[in-house]
């Protein structure tokens, strides 16, 4: 099947069978999901230095942007194919729809949290400090922002990132039957137009404002939804290409070289000054945005479909993560804040760093496999030819 013959409203009589899932999306989403906590307990010497975000010019929250996009977009594609444009979209819709209702309880919840903080213990500007004088000052102002998404307190940013781009998705598939590949232009063109012209979300709240520009950032999942149906349909989303591992590797280098430089640990000035429009994560600077791409690209490269190491302890551990990352990441941000204060309260405690992260990420652990538990042996998907989901599969 080439693009070519896909319509946006009928279903498609040859769709391609769903694909197997593939372990090393799990894997590497457990282990994204376990660095985003530990650098959220600010204070950590292991989230501040020990993970793979300190080394580079992007993090975790990009890899896993890509991640979400590539795996929804062949999702939407196949649902597209099996049953039509219109009930993949109300689909789609309705996982928005759940994003968006978990996004209020995780803020209301969070709130909760930093109110109790403020009578129990020793930190009573807590909601001042992470963005909520405006709600505390004006509730009723607020509110709006909060429903829209256009008033982010700290901690509240990455959520709506994923609900705008789920709305989009849709539209960026049915584009793509249209015009074919050249949709992908489409959304770098947009990403260019939030740098160039300023485009960004309004914002309804003075404390703070959109922590990640949707302009930007669509571009990131809306690249992988690109490579998840080529996957689909295609049985791999890129080709084996030599020149593009040595290119990623290149901007591999150059990122660690840069952020050596900057920490001064090259004992000469950095010939780049650290700048926003290399390192900005709120509008994702291109060389962030490479940085990420490139990674991606090389841990595609490296990591094989499948190994017998990957169905070891560890491995099943952070897959179990990658496959709950949702409710991982929310609960993950309650501990992280946990361990965050901790830090601050009682400073110079060098033994709290280890204990508190390895006690995080095994209650992390452990939540996700309750939650496997809960839901049940999974049901093995049958493998197809076309429907591997690699890149660069062979390189």
């Amino acid at each position: 099947m080439t693009p070519r013959t896909m319509t946006a409203t009928a279903p498609a009589v040859d769709a391609p069978l769903r694909p197997a899932r593939d372990p090393r999306l799990d894997i590497v989403r457990g282990w994204l999901q376990l660095t985003i906590f530990a650098s959220h307990a600010f204070g950590s010497f292991i989230g501040g230095w020990m993970i793979h975000t300190t080394w580079g010019l992007s993090d975790s929250s990009e890899l896993f942007v890509f991640l979400s996009g590539y795996t929804l977009g062949s999702v939407f594609v196949l649902k597209m194919l099996r049953q039509g444009f219109y009930l993949a979209t109300r689909d789609m819709l309705g996982r928005a729809w759940r994003l968006y209702r978990t996004h209020l309880v995780v803020a209301a919840l969070f709130f909760a949290m930093l109110l109790l903080a403020c009578h129990f213990l020793p930190a009573p500007m807590e909601p001042q400090r992470l963005g909520w004088s405006f709600f505390l000052d004006h509730p009723w102002q607020a509110l709006p922002g909060l429903l829209t998404m256009l008033y982010q307190p700290a901690f509240m940013g990455i959520l709506p990132v994923f609900i705008w781009c789920m709305l989009l998705l849709p539209a960026f598939a049915w584009l793509q039957t249209r015009i074919g590949d050249a949709v992908l232009l489409v959304s770098f063109g947009l990403y260019a137009a939030s740098w160039l012209a300023g485009i960004a979300a309004p914002s309804l709240g003075p404390d703070t404002g959109i922590a990640f520009n949707p302009f930007a950032w669509q571009f990131l999942f809306l690249g992988g939804a690109w490579l998840g149906r080529r996957a689909l349909l295609f049985g791999e989303a890129l080709p084996a290409m030599r020149w593009l591992t040595v290119a990623a590797a290149a901007v591999l280098i150059a990122g660690l070289f840069l952020r050596l430089g900057w920490y001064g640990f090259l004992g000469v000035p950095s010939f780049v000054e650290e700048q926003g429009w290399i390192i900005g994560k709120d509008s994702l600077g291109f060389p962030r945005l490479l940085h990420a791409m490139a990674l991606a690209w090389m841990v595609a490269v490296i990591l094989p479909r499948d190994a017998g190491w990957m169905h070891r302890a560890v491995p099943r551990f952070l897959a179990a993560i990658g496959r709950h990352s949702l409710q991982v990441f929310c609960l993950g941000l309650f501990i992280s804040w946990g361990c965050a204060t901790l830090f601050r309260l009682y400073p110079g405690r060098w033994w709290m760093d280890p204990l508190l992260i390895l006690t995080g990420t095994l209650i992390l652990g452990a939540f996700a496999h309750w939650l496997e538990a809960r839901r049940g042996p999974r049901k093995p998907r049958p493998r197809h030819a076309s429907a591997t989901g690699a890149i660069g599969q062979g390189a």
